[in-house]
């Protein structure tokens, strides 16, 4: 076995494969860009090298300063993780060629199927079904608008080289085909440097089945079983289970049965996983393989008892595998959820800054593989996946269960998440029943924030604001972790019995708020026209408030900012305004043409990289035409104009590195 490994990777994957490496006595190497450089993965090593800026062309994709770092440090072997060069074959034969062991498959297995072009017709040839599409050496535009024709609408442009969902186009129509294939052209060679597509029909409705396999170099392969992955947007992945409630027994070992033939023609060896599209009649297609271990591992791991990563590392270091087919055995039920740094309500765009707090619960069945601690930042610079949180439970009802208890009790300040839409996804029917398939989110319109968000505001959550304010609002009142007595904080007023209200507004409502004290830690509240009740406040303390009402007690995190108070409670979070002073130049100038002024100015919603400018100054544009393209965290955002008119001014050319909020149009 090896003595020290480097992990040529960053975040919750490189903390991942530190874990299992400290179980077996391996010392570990990380390497980090200057932005990373108090990062979790970096404090969890034993030794840490700065390999480049922040830009990951420019640091965790530099393969020969990697493999420099490696040899420099005496390591015998490099685990990639996932993404950066975990798929670069290249960066694998140039880890042989200087003597060091690639944690992966052989450099062949992973050009061959990198390709997803040779990839299918390889599983073509071993008689695996294939998406009808084209998939021809010819990437000119007439032909390959030629074969969409004959392939029919809707399809999908996909990146040959490609995953993730990145270079990946819907296209409904002849008339939208040309844009889609420069949009899925662009991405594709600015994420894998090759902007080779392919073109195949959309199957409505499927499921995404990807079956687990593991080989070793001496001719054994078997699979774990499979993982539903169905449930995504954009492409991506966000829920992934295991077993899926659609296979049979029959179905499942079909499945596996080709994936380990498809991956014997491959001369494929370490762990890979084989994807395929399920569709509504029971018939499967063979879509791609990913060589390499997949973000959703974990679930493969809870219901087969293995360490996914622990295998790479022994096939690696050259030992048999130790478990047959007929060993390989499944139990119980588990689900994964990717926790993003994006906000659901504007349109699921990257968040970025510090995580004040990441609280998530210590609970039975309840696994989380973070890349994050309380403190760490999160930057445009990669993908905003922070953490996956994974339910195990002794079947499919028991994991669902504990994944939405879990996400109830999951908090992320600092940077808005997407924690209520995985907490809505865990309670919808449609998901409880096993009725997933790949536009599952559009199909229940779970893509608009607007659906999940609750339509009253719970006495609850006003309190807690309240208090929170209350006890944490005066001069001087610094608790460092400590409990606040409010007989002892609130000043001279309580004597009299004064009441001090709050005016909150949410969702174009306001609601007042009276607080009065009556006797230590209890108060009278009265909110609106409701009944006056009264509360014990328990605790406030690292923006959480804990108080009594009735028997029952309450649990609130609150994060403040500016004027704006976040309260998150029961796996929702609240957004709650506090009354402003009047803007008295907007007060002065309402009704009048300067009104719409903001409507003028686009401005790019995150730092990012400007990749395409679709218009020029003077031009006139339709509502909702794509004016810029913003690529930021390995995707692109579109800005479009709000209305028809006349583009005054472009602010930036094509390739220019822009900040977030920076004025990139200017409308007439």
């Amino acid at each position: 076995m090896f003595k020290k490994v480097l992990i040529a990777n960053r975040g919750e994957i490189a903390a991942r494969i530190i874990a299992t490496c400290r179980a077996l006595g391996i010392r570990t190497v990380t390497i980090y860009s200057e932005v990373d450089s108090q990062s979790l993965h970096v404090r969890e090593a034993d030794e840490a090298y700065c390999i480049g800026p922040a830009p990951a062309a420019q640091s965790y994709l530099r393969g020969q300063a990697i493999i420099d770092t490696a040899l420099e440090s005496g390591a015998e072997a490099i685990h990639p993780g996932y993404g950066f060069l975990s798929e670069n074959a290249d960066f694998a034969e140039a880890c042989a060629g200087a003597g060091l062991t690639f944690i992966g498959p052989p450099a062949h297995a992973i050009r061959l199927m990198g390709s997803k072009i040779a990839a299918r017709q390889l599983a073509l040839s071993v008689g695996a079904p294939i998406v009808p599409g084209y998939d021809g050496e010819d990437q000119s535009d007439t032909t390959l608008l030629s074969e969409a024709q004959r392939i029919g609408y809707p399809l999908l442009i996909k990146a040959s080289a490609g995953g993730g969902g990145k270079g990946m186009r819907v296209v409904y129509s002849a008339g939208d085909f040309a844009e889609q294939l420069a949009g899925a052209r662009r991405e594709a060679q600015a994420a894998f440097g090759d902007a080779t597509v392919f073109l195949e029909r959309l199957i409505l409705r499927p499921r995404h089945i990807e079956i687990q396999i593991l080989g070793d170099q001496h001719g054994n392969l078997i699979h774990l079983g499979e993982r539903e992955c169905s449930i995504q947007r954009r492409h991506q992945k966000i829920v992934e289970e295991s077993p899926s409630p659609a296979l049979t027994p029959a179905l499942r070992a079909t499945m596996g049965e080709i994936a380990i033939r498809i991956a014997r023609a491959a001369g494929y060896v370490n762990a890979g996983t084989l994807e395929f599209m399920l569709d509504e009649q029971q018939q499967f297609y063979f879509l791609e393989m990913n060589t390499r271990l997949q973000v959703e591992h974990p679930v493969t791991e809870l219901v087969t008892g293995l360490d996914l990563v622990r295998h790479q590392l022994l096939i690696a270091a050259g030992e048999p595998l130790t478990l047959t087919q007929e060993q390989v055995t499944h139990r119980g039920h588990a689900i994964e959820v990717r926790l993003y740094a994006e906000d659901p309500a504007l349109h699921f765009l990257p968040s970025t800054g510090t995580v004040e707090q990441f609280i998530w619960p210590a609970a039975p069945g309840i696994r989380v593989d973070s890349g994050i601690e309380s403190g760490d930042e999160v930057t445009q610079y990669y993908d905003p996946m922070i953490a996956k949180l994974i339910a195990y439970g002794e079947d499919r009802p028991a994991a669902i269960e504990r994944l939405r208890a879990a996400l109830a009790q999951s908090v992320i300040l600092g940077v808005t998440s997407n924690i209520p839409l995985l907490y809505a996804i865990s309670r919808h029917p449609a998901f409880q029943a096993g009725q997933t398939h790949t536009a599952f989110l559009e199909e229940h319109n779970l893509l608009d924030a607007s659906t999940f968000t609750p339509s009253e505001l719970p006495s609850e959550v006003i309190i807690a604001a309240a208090l929170y304010e209350m006890q944490n609002g005066q001069a001087g009142a610094a608790l460092n972790g400590h409990t606040l007595n409010p007989w002892q904080t609130l000043g001279p007023w309580r004597m009299a019995g004064d009441t001090r209200t709050f005016n909150y507004y949410w969702q174009e409502e306001s609601y007042t708020i009276g607080l009065a004290p009556q006797r230590a830690h209890t108060w009278r509240v009265k909110i609106q026209q409701r009944p006056i009740e009264e509360v014990i406040s328990i605790a406030t303390y690292d923006n959480i408030v804990l108080f009594r009402r009735g028997p029952d007690q309450v649990r609130a995190y609150i994060q403040r900012q500016a004027a704006e108070i976040q309260i998150t409670l029961a796996g929702h979070v609240y957004r709650l305004q506090r009354r402003q002073p009047p803007n008295v130049a907007a007060t002065a100038h309402e009704g009048a043409p300067g009104q719409i002024a903001a409507q003028r100015s686009l401005k790019a919603p995150m730092a990012g990289t400007i990749v395409k400018v679709q218009a020029h100054d003077g031009e006139e544009v339709q509502e909702h035409q794509v004016l810029v393209i913003l690529s930021a965290m390995k995707m692109e955002h579109s800005i479009t104009a709000p209305y028809a008119g006349k583009v005054r001014h472009i602010h930036y050319q094509e390739g220019a590195v822009v900040p977030g909020g920076a004025v990139l149009v200017e409308m007439e």
